[in-house]
């Protein structure tokens, strides 16, 4: 079983650390615990290998003549492995070894942190399966493929993704057999700066989490988006793009490759960091067409989470829809995913290749698919509030935005949402998330597409579905741009996707 850590401001220990952290439990006292390191690749311009450490736990009945899968875990950004069996008691039970490890920088793992690079965090994961393909214990599929899948929320998600394509990308196909991230990013410079535009108040947190483990350059890269509020210009932002080029599954995909493995995706319709759209850009262009019919999105109200205040915003946490398939929390449905997948166990599981999204008010929905279906046009906006249907209806996934705007001054800024009430003056914006619309230049009827973040909602009869657009959004904090007012939208649609 595993526990959900929502987010809040009072919790800031708990902001770099994975959305599910194991129960407490006893593991057997049979069970064998290796603690150690491997060499993996120097730091680039050095030739010390890095070391990355490890917890290894050898199930009791595990042996070369019953040999068992094994689970890779690892942690969230400023985190370290998990060295107690304990924690993993249900997988031992169930008859899987687990390695859970300190990622580059982290932990007792030595490196600098360059955030899944593939060239050195991606290929620190594959030093990881060598390892495990060396035990004799582990099942093996053909000499050096074990059998192995992978949990972790986060960073602890960004891994699996950057060893899967790594190897993808080196041997033209990945060890990995099925794997369960949950709340990780697609693109990690759209992620924390969309439209160039910082997500400063959970950049300032990261920062405090981990920053002494990057690199100089970035390290001030960071230091510039968090004091700015916008992508810096210069040598810094160059540093930051060449940073972030390769950081995660937009890369690989931009050039080819996508997973053709079983995936059960994990993602936070509130989260405010790494937001449902990161996710279903995962599901819907990191995956073959085979390996998405054999996976499942599980959308919850969870993750990375901080309440907006301004505009003010509304969510109920929780994760329905992974009781709606029949399990308690998203760790017990990662273990059926597993079980599946690894041990080809019948598990009852199903809704594979659909959408199952925990709505604002906590019921799951779930869909074949979240294309547009609908558009509304808006021609000019002229108010922050902009009725676009009464209730009831039900909208889901994301909404898309097109307009011309223009600009008399530099670094004008708005922010966008859908929200829900019964008057302009009680909307609020639907599951605490925005997304921002940045002009560095002055523009003058500049055609724009602006992706809204991901939701899913009742608008109940007696309530109006809204698109809200606001001067402030409390995630990107302390922007210096001018006042947003100067930023004017005509010829204004907008598409979304309403549930019939």
């Amino acid at each position: 079983m595993y526990r959900r850590i929502t987010v809040s401001l009072a919790t800031v220990a708990a902001l770099v650390t994975p959305v599910w952290l194991p129960s407490a439990a006893t593991a057997a006292d049979s069970v064998t615990t290796t603690n150690a390191c491997v060499d993996s690749v120097p730091e680039p311009g050095t030739a010390t290998p890095v070391r990355i450490c490890y917890s290894l736990f050898q199930p009791a009945a595990a042996s070369r003549a019953r040999t068992v899968p094994l689970i890779f875990h690892s942690h969230g950004w400023g985190g370290s492995r998990t060295k107690d069996a304990a924690a993993f008691k249900s997988y031992l039970d169930a008859g899987y070894g687990v390695l859970s490890f300190d990622q580059r920088s982290f932990g007792e793992s030595t490196g600098v942190a360059h955030v899944m690079n593939p060239e050195l965090e991606g290929r620190d994961v594959i030093k990881l399966v060598d390892l495990v393909a060396g035990l004799g214990w582990v099942t093996k599929q053909r000499p050096g493929d074990p059998l192995i899948g992978a949990i972790g929320g986060s960073y602890g998600g960004g891994y699996q993704f950057a060893g899967a394509f790594t190897e993808l990308r080196d041997k033209g196909r990945t060890r990995f057999d099925a794997l369960a991230p949950e709340i990780t990013w697609w693109d990690l410079k759209q992620s924390l700066a969309p439209s160039e535009a910082a997500r400063t108040l959970w950049l300032s947190i990261l920062f405090a989490g981990g920053g002494k483990n990057l690199p100089p350059a970035v390290s001030a890269g960071f230091v510039a988006l968090i004091t700015t509020g916008h992508w810096p210009r210069g040598q810094a932002g160059r540093d930051l793009d060449a940073f972030f080029a390769k950081n995660g599954p937009a890369w690989h995909v931009k050039h080819g490759r996508k997973l053709d493995v079983p995936v059960l995706i994990g993602q936070g319709l509130s989260d405010n960091l790494f937001n449902l759209n990161q996710g279903l850009q995962n599901f819907d262009r990191a995956l073959t067409g085979r390996a998405r019919a054999k996976s499942l999105f599980v959308g919850y109200n969870a993750g990375h989470t901080l309440p907006s205040v301004l505009p003010p915003g509304f969510v109920t946490p929780g994760d329905p829809c992974s009781i709606a398939l029949g399990s308690a929390s998203f760790g017990a449905l990662a273990q059926r995913f597993l079980a599946l997948n690894l041990k080809h166990e019948k598990t009852g599981l199903g809704g594979f290749g659909k959408y199952h999204l925990a709505t604002a008010d906590g019921r799951c929905l779930t869909q074949r698919s979240l294309a547009p279906n609908t558009q509304y046009r808006l021609g000019r906006i002229s108010s922050a509030t902009t009725v676009l249907a009464k209730g009831p209806i039900t909208v889901a996934g994301v909404p898309q935005l097109k307009a011309k705007v223009s600009s008399s001054l530099p670094n004008a800024a708005a922010f966008f949402a859908l929200s829900v009430g019964t008057s302009p003056l009680d909307a609020k914006v639907v599951q605490n998330n925005t997304m921002p619309l940045r002009e560095q230049r002055p523009v003058r009827g500049a055609r724009r597409t602006v992706d809204l973040p991901g939701i899913a909602v009742d608008v109940p009869a007696g309530k109006t579905l809204y698109l809200t657009v606001s001067p402030v959004a409390d995630m990107f904090a302390g922007q210096n741009g001018t006042i947003p007012s100067t930023l004017r939208l005509t010829d204004v649609s907008l598409r979304l996707h309403r549930v019939r």
